[in-house]
């Protein structure tokens, strides 16, 4: 009888489900933003400000970011346990990884939330 280790076994379907559905977000947003943007009369602060001081449109863009951060985040864990093997080096990486993320995400609302 052989041993296998099963290492993110249960991933899969969900994460490959999560992927498709964040991008698919991201893209439809992409496009949503590109109209907007391009129908605003000038580009000027006051401009991109009336935009964002909607608060629908401030929560669509912090989930679109959120999408992006967790996309990143399935492609960035797959990546870490596909070709890193010390485990030790492997788990730094996670960790890194997912302060970075959420950093990132905290500054991006930081940023909206100042507009």
């Amino acid at each position: 009888m052989v041993n296998r280790i099963l290492v993110g076994a249960h991933y899969g379907l969900k994460d490959w489900i999560v992927q498709r559905a964040t991008a698919v977000y991201m893209a439809v947003y992409t496009l949503v933003f590109a109209a907007c943007a391009l129908a605003l009369p000038e580009f000027s602060f006051e401009s991109w400000s009336a935009l964002f001081g909607n608060g629908v449109f401030k929560f669509l863009t912090f989930l679109f970011f959120l999408a992006l951060f967790y996309h990143a985040w399935i492609g960035v864990r797959d990546l870490w346990m596909d070709y890193v093997k010390p485990v030790g080096v492997r788990l730094t990486l996670h960790v890194v990884t997912i302060f970075l993320l959420v950093g990132y995400a905290g500054w991006a609302a930081q940023i909206l939330w100042r507009l």
